[in-house]
């Protein structure tokens, strides 16, 4: 009964809305899926795919770089990404020390297909906001940004042990 009344009050309360549906939209976007292709993809490949995609040419340090990882870990989804087939490593022109990394048609499909969940994502987002005033869009749009901000502000002056034992 009391854990009952505590569900029920927790419903009530925007933070615990918002972390369950972050919670939902996490545990999708974190599925294995094998975006039209022969082989399963986890959410690091597909962002790597995509990365890639939208940076033709790039480099294992860019990439890097730009995600904000080790090489060694960009090196490691790299290979996996090959041996499915994925992705190739061309000699890059302007410097032949260096590899430049680019999709293959089975790249391209996957690609494809991540955006097209992507859309669906936003259709899911449109249709729950159909019935919204402008105004309550931009609020949320604010509001969003805000808690983004304020996520990572949390996070830089919170000493990491703080939750911990």
């Amino acid at each position: 009964m009391i854990m009952t009344n505590m569900k029920s009050k927790n419903r009530t309360k925007i933070s615990y809305t918002f972390l369950r549906v972050v919670t939902k939209f996490s545990d999708i976007d974190r599925k294995t899926r094998y975006y039209g292709t022969d082989q399963p993809l986890y959410e690091a490949e597909i962002h790597m795919i995509k990365s890639i995609k939208e940076n033709e040419g790039i480099h294992v340090t860019g990439l890097a770089d730009m995600l904000g990882v080790t090489k060694g870990a960009v090196s490691q989804i790299i290979g996996k990404l090959e041996r499915k087939g994925m992705i190739v490593k061309d000699t890059d022109p302007r410097n032949l020390s260096r590899l430049s990394l680019r999709l293959t048609p089975k790249g391209e499909t996957a690609y494809q297909y991540h955006e097209k969940l992507h859309q669906e994502f936003d259709g899911l987002f449109k249709a729950a906001l159909e019935d919204a005033t402008e105004q309550n869009k931009e609020f949320l749009k604010d509001f969003l940004n805000t808690l983004d901000g304020k996520l990572d502000a949390y996070e830089k002056d919170v000493h990491p042990d703080r939750w911990q034992k």
